[in-house]
């Protein structure tokens, strides 16, 4: 039984539909992120199911009851859900342990364990003007969740953070879904960001979501090249066209396949693999990336040796966890 569901929303501002027929579903503890580009339509979608935007058409449910957006109640949103906003502000000149209080509905042993999970505890005497951007994002996560929510929403959480920062949020939020037992969805223009993290990963485009999955789906097998883009460097085969010997191309129902480096391998020369020239060679700290010409394609190969140097002749041909993938997938 679905915490929420999320039935063909669509919602068009000014003349453009920010989110158009979006549906999905999400389970209790199931940590939910959607990407995308800027102006994809993930933030629209966030505050739809916060009840902060009305949609134009469709529903959205949470515990089997309709989520009431601003036209059909006074005070927007639901008692459940907290939302954040990438653009939040925490009240300046107050001590965080002030701004906390304000919205405190837990015990204090309850509100303890929170701020250690949020990894605030030290700060509680700190003014809010004396925080870091990390620091700043962490207390107003804390500041919802000390009204008890089943389900928060983050909009952007790691933007204008560093890695460090970057790391520890993930960490909090882990620690937030396993250690109080609260649902997340976050957007983020970054898959990156949430790779490590998610079990689901929405990919938005134009309003749409072109592909969903569990990460490690959406990321070794993209459906387009905006999807594999977003997840960092690729190599696009023209199943009709390439050299490269592919298993049960016949069943492949993609006209392109979207390779990461490391879904290729150099080998030596034999018959199934690839004549191709060293372009350019790439240093990425514990491996090598080599860019490839072939007579149909240009490929991205990821190696550990560092002995290439441009104009070197390689022969290329599909790694053998990524044939094994390609064939789990056709026998489907």
């Amino acid at each position: 039984m679905p915490l929420l569901k999320v039935s063909n929303v669509t919602r068009q501002i000014e003349d453009t539909v920010a989110v158009n027929s979006v549906s999905f579903t999400q389970r209790k503890l199931e940590k939910i992120a959607i990407s995308g580009e800027t102006g994809s339509g993930k933030s629209t979608l966030l505050k739809m199911i916060a009840g902060l935007i009305q949609p134009d058409s469709g529903s959205i449910h949470f515990e089997k009851i309709k989520i009431a957006g601003p036209d059909e109640k006074l005070v927007a949103g639901h008692p459940n859900i907290a939302y954040l906003s990438q653009h939040f502000e925490l009240q300046k000149f107050l001590r965080v342990e002030q701004v906390l209080e304000y919205a405190n509905q837990l015990s204090a042993d309850e509100a303890q364990t929170l701020f250690e999970i949020c990894r605030i505890d030290h700060l509680l005497k700190r003014k809010t003007d004396e925080l870091s951007g990390g620091e700043k994002q962490r207390i107003a996560i804390a500041r919802l969740l000390i009204s008890a929510p089943k389900l928060l929403l983050l909009d952007e959480p790691f933007s204008n953070l560093d890695m460090t920062q970057r790391n520890t949020l993930k960490t909090v939020l882990e620690d937030i879904c396993k250690g109080l037992k609260i649902t997340c969805i976050l957007v983020s223009h970054d898959p990156q960001d949430v790779l490590t993290w998610a079990d689901k990963i929405l990919i938005m485009r134009n309003g749409k979501v072109v592909q969903k999955g569990a990460p490690e789906n959406v990321y070794k097998m993209p459906v387009n090249a905006y999807t594999a883009g977003l997840f960092g460097k690729f190599s696009t085969l023209t199943i009709a066209e390439t050299f490269m010997p592919i298993p049960s191309r016949n069943k492949i129902k993609q006209k392109e396949l979207y390779l990461r480096p490391e879904n290729l391998q150099l080998v030596s020369k034999k018959d199934k693999s690839v004549k191709g020239t060293v372009t350019k060679v790439i240093f990425s700290g514990n491996y090598y990336e080599l860019e490839l010409a072939t007579a149909t394609e240009e490929l991205i190969v990821q190696t550990e040796k560092g002995k290439y140097k441009p104009g070197d002749t390689v022969y290329i041909s599909l790694s053998p966890a990524y044939i094994a993938m390609l064939k789990k997938l056709n026998s489907r």
